[in-house]
């Protein structure tokens, strides 16, 4: 695709374009998860990004049409959970595959408790308790700053990538399996 084919009218990207674009790159995959009991809730994210070491603190890309913003912005407090290369399952749950939603979302997956009550996934590459400090609305999507305050690492792991819309490992990047 031709970057002339991509202009929709003046100055305007054709969001197709876009989203193609960004296809290609690569990104850790992550599983956020919010609330408690039966208002637990969460969304897999590639969209998440450290922002500072000197106050911790990281970013996350939601869609406010997401039925986890509510409960985000309610709770004030998230996890975030980047996958091991194992934990695909829990990736695809979280996405919503099979037409899970809410608190099933959670079924088949071993979970820790954070000192704030979020839960961290079991095994995961790095778990971060977050605290909601800010959270920035553009376009379609509000930009989470999550301060963390609690960090739990698996030593040894490797981490489940998404490229090209696929999951991939780092032994599998150039796409054969």
């Amino acid at each position: 695709m031709s970057l002339a084919a991509a202009i929709d009218g003046p100055d305007r990207l054709d969001a197709g374009a876009f989203k193609h674009a960004m296809r290609h790159l690569a990104g850790a995959v992550s599983v956020i998860t919010t609330g408690a009991g039966d208002e637990r809730t969460g969304f897999t994210a590639t969209s998440v990004s450290s922002l500072s070491a000197d106050s911790p603190s990281l970013i996350v890309s939601l869609n406010r049409s997401s039925s986890s913003w509510p409960v985000l912005r309610r709770t004030g407090r998230f996890a975030v959970n980047i996958l091991a290369e194992d934990q695909q399952e829990i990736a695809e749950a979280f996405a919503g595959r099979g037409g899970l939603k809410g608190a099933d979302r959670y079924n088949g997956a071993q979970w820790i408790s954070f000192s704030s009550g979020s839960l961290g996934v079991a095994g995961a590459l790095v778990a971060l308790d977050c605290v909601l400090e800010d959270a920035i609305e553009r376009h379609s999507h509000s930009i989470l700053i999550g301060a963390v305050r609690e960090v739990v690492l698996t030593a040894e792991a490797q981490p489940l990538l998404y490229w090209h819309g696929a999951y991939r490992r780092i032994s599998n990047l150039t796409g054969e399996d």
